[in-house]
């Protein structure tokens, strides 16, 4: 048996044993008395004896101490004896409240402030009133504790990337532990993660040399690429003499289009080619 199961048998242990002749017999004499009492002075009694709840809120209610059996009251009227009664309202609705920024230290050795959000809300009125003194108090310390607990075992890099990952994490521990007190934890989002300024820097400067890197391959390969084609077109253009000649003139006209000063002597291939027809130089140092 889970301990969950363990504390709603425990309850149910404690709604049967709370009617009233289970109260013994002073509890019967005060109940008694208090019924009386409410006779005698009726029309101003009943104002105290009747209660309502909204439909996002439910009663609980103990009498002499004890709860009463049926568990929770609401939503709408409920009848209470007000000598021997008490009663404690619980709110149903989504609450959402914001985790106080964490200093932790990532697996990595790196301090960082994490703050997060949680929602929940009570999913078991009775158990949240009997089974802990604050519900939403100890959901809040409990939510910081996790916080720090999960991403100290996380490095950097996972902080900043697997935000999802991190709250789905969170959402199940806490959604565990807050079991047993009643309290159905619905989601839980990591809102921001401050890093030191000089880490922001580091981490600038490592980018930006990372970029440049990358951009001196490019750039070398873009050269590499343009060797290799300038290879082909100069093979190409050593098949046949006339094609350096054609292109030798089509860069001429290319610079005469412009209006420019630059004076352009032609200059013959051929005397460019000092060696011969085998194209070994002949000049001697």
């Amino acid at each position: 048996m889970t301990s969950v199961n363990m504390e709603n048998h425990h309850l149910k242990d404690q709604d049967s044993d709370s009617p009233d002749e289970e109260q013994g017999i002073c509890g019967k004499l005060l109940i008694l008395i208090s019924v009386i009492l409410i006779f005698l002075t009726f029309p101003v009694a009943i104002f105290m004896s009747v209660k309502i709840v909204q439909e996002y809120e439910r009663a609980v209610i103990f009498r002499l101490g004890r709860i009463l059996g049926g568990g929770s009251k609401g939503p709408g009227i409920f009848f209470i004896i007000p000598c021997t009664d008490t009663y404690v309202k619980v709110d149903l609705r989504t609450v959402s409240f914001d985790v106080p920024p964490q200093e932790i230290l990532s697996k990595d050795s790196v301090t960082v402030a994490v703050d997060a959000v949680v929602y929940y809300r009570i999913s078991n009125p009775t158990i949240s009133v009997t089974n802990v003194e604050d519900a939403n108090r100890s959901t809040k310390l409990l939510a910081a504790t996790t916080l720090r607990n999960v991403l100290g075992t996380k490095n950097l890099s996972e902080i900043l990337a697997d935000r999802d990952t991190i709250s789905s994490t969170m959402q199940s521990m806490l959604d565990e532990a807050t079991d047993p007190w009643g309290v159905k934890v619905e989601r839980v989002e990591i809102k921001d993660v401050r890093l030191p300024v000089q880490l922001q820097r580091a981490m600038a400067a490592e980018a930006e040399a990372g970029r440049e890197a990358r951009a001196k391959v490019i750039a070398a390969e873009g050269e590499q690429n343009a060797s290799r084609a300038l290879k082909e077109a100069a093979n190409v253009i050593a098949e046949s003499p006339v094609a350096l000649q054609l292109r030798y003139l089509q860069t001429l006209s290319t610079i005469a289009a412009e209006k420019n000063s630059t004076i352009i002597f032609p200059l013959p291939i051929d005397m460019l080619n000092q060696g011969g027809p085998s194209g070994k130089s002949t000049t001697k140092m």
